[in-house]
């Protein structure tokens, strides 16, 4: 079993602009995210792609839609790919969860294999599991194609962990931003990490503010 993945950041919203956590919430791309979601559509024109994922949250999806138009491909959606759930926090700007909840923000920062977020928000043991699921699922069902995939900052972080055979804790050591380009290959017997966070495609693009 056979999957060669590019793996993509969604475009940036206006909630990332203004530094808020999102989560399972929603909030529209930006201008800049509208220019980055068009060059990441052209930067992957070429590729051989059979199909586009995204998970069900609207700027993953979004996404999803400029890079599946250049195919003339639909976007299938998986729930599995969405942004880990912040509770609480969603909606906030990291600043007022800095200042709210010290500790807790600390321990996001430090620990984040430790962390709950307030309010039913998830941990990352719990994204992992249900990103590895939709993660099986796209290797069964696209055995030796090419895919792409939009998924979020922490959903695609925990597969660019899993091929790099790392731990949870480790997430912050990957850096990750909007519509960055990572290629991914799963094979039975071993997984790899052929470029992450790829950005020469943005260059045109205005810069994030």
């Amino acid at each position: 079993m056979a999957l060669r993945l590019f793996l993509i950041r969604h475009a940036q919203t206006v909630w990332n602009r203004d530094r808020r956590y999102q989560g399972w919430q929603d909030s529209p791309l930006s201008d800049v995210g509208r220019g980055q979601a068009e060059a990441v559509a052209r930067a992957l024109s070429q590729e051989p792609l059979k199909a586009v994922s995204s998970s069900t949250l609207g700027r993953a999806r979004q996404t999803a839609e400029a890079i599946a138009a250049a195919h003339g491909l639909p976007v299938r959606e998986d729930a599995d790919f969405r942004e880990m759930a912040f509770g609480e926090w969603e909606g906030l700007c990291f600043d007022d969860c800095k200042a709210q909840d010290p500790d807790r923000f600390r321990l996001w920062a430090d620990e984040p294999h430790r962390f709950v977020p307030p309010g039913g928000g998830e941990t990352l043991e719990d994204v992992r599991t249900r990103v590895l699921a939709g993660l099986e699922r796209l290797r069964r069902e696209h055995d030796a194609q090419v895919v792409c995939l939009v998924a979020h900052g922490v959903s695609a972080r925990i597969i660019i962990l899993e091929a790099l055979g790392l731990p949870l804790e480790r997430v912050w050591s990957i850096h990750l931003a909007s519509t960055g380009i990572s290629e991914l290959e799963f094979r039975h017997d071993w997984m790899a990490l052929h470029r992450m966070n790829t950005l020469v495609h943005l260059d045109a693009v205005p810069v994030a503010r």
